[in-house]
């Protein structure tokens, strides 16, 4: 999967010149949280709610709703956007995404190809992305266990499940909370095989066994 898979190719963009009341009505009425800055198409920057809701309160201490608004009014976009913007290409998987965003604690991505403004990915696609590859929308059997971090394991245990007549819809693993030398490995399948049977052996062979019917 690519970041191209998963971004929203038409981009809602503002100019650096545009006021912050323009940014903060477009937001609104797009219902989007994170608005790249672009001049001829080029990224300059990236403006957010945050900045805007960071921005008002210290300035607008001893001001009152007339004079707020006239603030927001008169200052442009250019000097509240980070010019300093995390992008990432087309081409990049969308785990590469995820951990940029993640890192560096940001709710989206413009992509960017030759500094022009491709598309953007938000935190919202990744949890899309999440949803997907998880096949927690088609239901299922939802089987966890944690095994040995050696060639081999989880095809063990993809195994034992085909043995008892399910069909495998989606596998997943993690070194998160985990010994070292094992890892957690989570595995959604479906079917109406023998269910006490695979889960009485997966129990016998594998730690840290749980197995939810769905």
């Amino acid at each position: 999967m690519f970041v191209s898979d998963w971004m929203t190719r038409k981009v809602i963009t503002i100019s650096p010149e545009n006021s912050v009341s323009e940014a903060v009505k477009l937001m609104k009425e797009k219902k989007i949280k994170h608005v790249p800055v672009t001049r001829d198409e080029r990224l300059k920057g990236i403006i957010s709610d945050r900045d805007i809701r960071e921005f008002s309160p210290s300035r607008a201490t001893s001001l009152d709703i007339y004079e707020l608004h006239y603030l927001l009014a008169t200052t442009r976009v250019k000097s509240l956007m980070k010019a300093k913007v995390f992008t990432i290409s087309q081409d990049s998987p969308i785990e590469e995404a995820a951990m940029i965003m993640f890192d560096n604690n940001i709710g989206s991505l413009p992509v960017v190809e030759d500094s022009k403004v491709v598309g953007i990915i938000s935190d919202r696609d990744i949890f899309r992305v999440l949803v997907d590859i998880t096949g927690v929308r088609h239901g299922g059997h939802r089987i966890a266990v944690t095994v040995e971090d050696r060639a081999g394991s989880v095809r063990e245990v993809a195994d034992i499940i085909r043995k008892y007549g399910f069909s495998l819809q989606s596998i997943l693993t993690s070194y998160e909370k985990v010994s070292k030398g094992y890892r957690n490995v989570v595995i959604r399948c479906s079917g109406d095989g023998k269910f006490g049977a695979l889960k009485a052996e997966l129990m016998g062979t594998f730690r840290g066994v749980k197995v939810d019917k769905g």
